[in-house]
């Protein structure tokens, strides 16, 4: 059996990757570069609509349309090139560059040919929004042959952020203590790997309520996630903790914050969805993307997300250039494990939960932001939907959710332990 390897080899396999890539990086900081006012963050893509957002000012922006494939490149001057991206509707992808030391390029590869047309920076300057509008491929092989387009304000603009009016000055009060850390069940093992459900909601925030029962998601997905505890801890495999065994509130980072604290090695953050139509069902599984896979994707971030705000990870023992590159390179490849996971999940449940047509999605969750642990939120199913409703609130559905996971957990480690 593959249980009687050492789980250790995970983590030392995780050392010395961090350890090669640190040495890569602290040679990499002897480059000299030029100073940039705004690194571009998130991109959001809607339908027809485009929102580019960056940490600082930045000096204006031009597209231009490629051909063959269909193409739109954006310059953005006074900006440093982020990472590149899934695409969304009109948009396939989503690729950074640098080809100038104060100029980032972001090339959109088209789904369709379209056009940029009505671009407009924010008030404050740290945003850009503007709208693609479809063409033919006889009208957009016409418009690349054309100049540049100018986004509103024209190149050579600096933004500059409004001015102050008035101030007020509040007392922050002293920090709040980190929440105490959860008891870790299973086997008195240290070399067992740890798994973390977090039972969304709780407290004053009930979550989605059903329409027909009154059941409360906060109540049905701590229920689960004790099914999982249980399931997990039974097998004498891995070790378990849970964000929280009652009914508590937790903001966002302090539930994958438990997580990182307790250096798991796997986050699952228990959700039950709702829709305004009571039609709508079947399990989903979320993993991180700045990029929404869909609008109902998008709309689950905001809702989830809107209780809280980012906090940055800490990463002092290095410089700022050194730990921004390291972050996002781990984040990748957490990124990465967290989509295997997903797959997994949905291949080991589908035979007990029924899932959605596309159950694997995309969304920036703030609960699923650990750089360094391989988190997923599951969507169980659908609370509004009275027989989803019944299934997850049933001891009989729990159990079959518990096995699904547990069963997706083993295999999930059982492949890592294979690959090193």
């Amino acid at each position: 059996m593959f249980f009687n390897k050492r789980w250790t080899t995970l983590r030392i396999g995780r050392h010395r990757r961090a350890m090669s890539l640190l040495l890569v990086l602290l040679g990499m900081i002897w480059v000299p570069t030029a100073t940039l006012a705004g690194q571009v963050g998130a991109i959001e893509i809607g339908d027809s609509e485009i929102t580019l957002r960056f940490d600082d000012l930045v000096a204006g922006a031009s597209s231009f349309l490629l051909a063959g494939p269909d193409r739109i490149a954006l310059d953005i001057a006074g900006a440093q090139a982020g990472r590149s991206l899934q695409g969304a509707g009109l948009v396939r992808a989503v690729r950074q560059g640098q080809p100038a030391p104060d100029t980032a390029r972001i090339v959109l590869d088209l789904a369709r040919p379209a056009v940029v047309i009505g671009g407009r920076f924010a008030a404050d300057g740290r945003s850009l929004t503007f709208q693609l509008r479809p063409v033919s491929a006889g009208e957009f092989e016409r418009a690349a042959r054309g100049p540049r387009t100018q986004l509103q304000p024209p190149a050579g603009f600096r933004a500059k952020p409004p001015e102050k009016r008035y101030s007020v000055t509040v007392p922050i009060g002293k920090p709040k203590p980190a929440v105490a850390l959860p008891r870790i069940e299973g086997p008195d093992n240290s070399r067992l790997p740890l798994v973390v459900i977090d039972a969304g909601h709780g407290g004053h925030d009930p979550g989605a309520i059903s329409p027909h029962s009154g059941k409360r998601e906060k109540d049905v997905t701590l229920a689960l996630a004790r099914a999982i505890r249980d399931d997990l801890v039974a097998s004498g495999r891995v070790r378990v903790a849970l964000t929280r065994a009652d009914d508590r509130y937790l903001v966002l980072e302090e539930r994958y914050g438990i997580a990182r604290r307790l250096k798991a090695d796997l986050f699952i953050s228990v959700h039950a969805d709702a829709a305004e139509s009571e039609t709508a069902n079947g399990a989903s599984i979320y993993t991180l993307s700045e990029v929404a896979s869909d609008r109902e994707a998008a709309r689950l971030a905001a809702r989830e997300n809107k209780a809280n705000i980012i906090n940055g990870v800490d990463l002092g023992a290095h410089s700022g250039e050194v730990s921004s590159i390291l972050l996002d390179l781990t984040q990748r490849e957490t990124m990465n494990v967290s989509s295997d996971f997903a797959r997994l999940l949905q291949r080991e449940a589908s035979e007990a939960i029924k899932f959605r047509t596309h159950a694997h999605r995309f969304a920036s969750l703030i609960v699923l932001k650990a750089p360094d642990v391989p988190s997923v939120l599951f969507e169980t199913g659908f609370i509004s939907n009275k027989v989803d409703a019944e299934f997850l609130a049933s001891p009989a559905g729990q159990k079959k959710v518990a096995r699904g996971v547990r069963d997706a957990v083993q295999i999930h480690f059982a492949r890592q332990i294979a690959a090193r």
